[in-house]
Formats: structure tokens, C-alpha cells, sequence
């Protein structure tokens, strides 16, 4: 009888894969943000870089999201935000636009298949936005994966797509004048917390953002969650694309937002 051969890739991924867990519980018994949303950037310039078409570079950015989901998942993370597709974008060619929209039908469909990571996690997705920009076949899949999944409770995926902040403001501002046109509401009583009430995000009824990520090195917003992260928000800029964006640049964020929390706690007044 022959010995077993000895492989020595198995026994390296075997010991990967105990460090990442040991790293994410070490990670997870400090505090850890509620709310962290990513602006996921460079999806083109990593597919040129590769020397591949668009679409590639669309398709290893969902799957850069399905693996930092689950980091942010197994961390406690309660709510996950990204930047899925912006109003502008249809701007660009009709081609990359269809099969943008061709891949968002097919990965939410896949993301609410029985056992994946949205039912294993326990997770509600949210598609937020003026979705009614969406083509039909969109649409009903926007629909179905919300219907699926609109009984979990234990975290919550927000997809902004199609999404402008300035446009999130607009709609919710017509909102509260409406209000006030129906005699619902004076102009006495209009605030802050009645216009968070009419945003999109405020559907999901989440904690604030904690902290925002902008992968690729670009340094702007780009129109993105404006409203949310106006106050006591950290923000981080990323040099690499959102394909290359996972666990190692994770960590010195986390790292980072914990000291801040410490050090809160220890020096300033409460």
C-alpha cells in the first residue's frame, strides 16, 4: 500500500486559512465599527492593467465584495454599504452598461441562493437608489433578492445602485415639501432628523456610518453617501484597486479605528 503523498500547498492553505481565523478573532475582541461602507473603485483600471476587457475587471470586483463582505461579516460588522453603480454611469457605452446590468441580475440571484453568504450570515439586501432607471430584468431581480432575504435580521447589505447622493437629497427634500403641501407637516417642523427620515438609507433603519473606503488611490466622494458621512465618520483612502482590496488592507484600517476608539475613551471627556 502506498504512503500518502504529502502536499505541500494543502498543508499551506490549511495553515492560511487557522491564521486568518485566529487574526479576525483577535481583530473582533476590540471594538469593531457598526457601519462601514466601501466605494468600490478600479474595477477598469485593474482589468487594463491585467490587459482584459471591462466586464472582466466588473466581474473580479463582485468577487472582491464577496470576500470582504464575509471578513466584515465574521467581524460583527452589522451593515455593509458599496457603491454598486452610479447614476452617471449610464453615460458610458451602451455595451458596458448592459453587461453591468446583465451581471447585477445574474449576482443577485446568486447571492440569495440557498446557503450563500447572505442566508449563511443571516443578511437583508437593500438595493438603494432611484431604481427605477433599472431595466425590467433588474428590477425583478432587485425585487426577489429584497423579498428573499427582507426577514433576515442579524445584518444588512446595502447596494446603492443607481445612486447620486445629491439626487438621494433632492428626492428626500421634494418628499418633505410634499409633506408639508398635504398639511402633514409645518414648515416649523422641518429638521435634520426629518430629512434623514426621508433618505434612502434611513429604509434600512442602520446605525450611522463609521467608516468609508475609497479603493484605487483616487481621493474624492464622488457624489456618494454625502448626507451620512458628515459627521463623525473616518475616512479612508486605499491605493489599490477593489479586485486587489482584501484582508491585509483591512487590518490597518480596523487597527486604526480601534486606537482612535481607545484613545476616545481614555483621554476625552465624555
Amino acid at each position: 500500500m502506498s504512503s500518502p503523498t504529502f502536499s505541500f500547498e494543502v498543508f499551506y492553505n490549511v495553515i492560511l486559512r487557522w491564521l486568518e481565523r485566529l487574526l479576525l478573532a483577535v481583530l473582533a475582541s476590540g471594538p469593531m465599527p457598526k457601519h462601514i461602507a466601501f466605494v468600490m473603485d478600479g474595477n477598469r483600471r485593474y482589468a487594463g492593467k491585467k490587459g482584459k476587457p471591462a466586464h472582466e475587471g466588473h466581474y473580479a470586483g463582485f468577487s472582491s465584495l464577496r470576500r470582504n463582505l464575509d471578513v466584515c461579516l465574521r467581524l460583527g460588522i452589522r451593515c455593509v454599504t458599496v457603491y454598486a453603480f452610479a447614476i452617471d454611469n449610464f453615460r458610458r457605452s451602451p455595451v458596458e452598461v448592459e453587461t453591468l446590468m446583465n451581471m447585477c441580475e445574474q449576482k443577485l440571484h446568486e447571492l440569495c441562493e440557498h446557503g450563500d453568504l447572505l442566508e449563511r450570515y443571516g443578511v437583508r439586501l437593500r438595493v438603494l437608489g432611484k431604481t427605477c432607471l433599472l431595466p425590467p430584468n433588474v428590477q425583478a431581480a432587485v425585487n426577489r433578492a429584497e423579498k428573499l432575504t427582507r426577514r433576515n435580521r442579524k445584518a444588512t447589505l446595502n447596494v446603492m445602485m443607481p445612486y447620486a447622493s445629491r439626487e438621494e437629497m433632492t428626492t428626500a427634500m421634494q418628499k418633505v415639501i410634499n409633506k408639508t403641501s398635504r398639511g402633514e407637516l409645518s414648515i416649523d417642523e422641518i429638521s435634520e432628523d426629518e430629512l434623514d427620515a426621508n433618505m434612502y438609507t434611513n429604509l434600512t433603519r442602520v446605525e450611522p456610518v463609521d467608516i468609508l473606503v475609497r479603493t484605487s488611490g483616487v481621493k474624492r466622494f464622488s457624489d456618494f453617501i454625502l448626507w451620512q458621512i458628515s459627521e463623525n465618520v473616518q475616512v479612508y483612502f486605499v491605493d489599490a484597486y477593489w479586485p486587489d482590496f482584501g484582508l491585509r488592507h483591512c487590518i490597518p484600517i480596523l487597527l486604526d479605528y480601534q486606537r482612535k476608539i481607545w484613545y476616545q475613551k481614555l483621554f476625552l471627556p465624555q
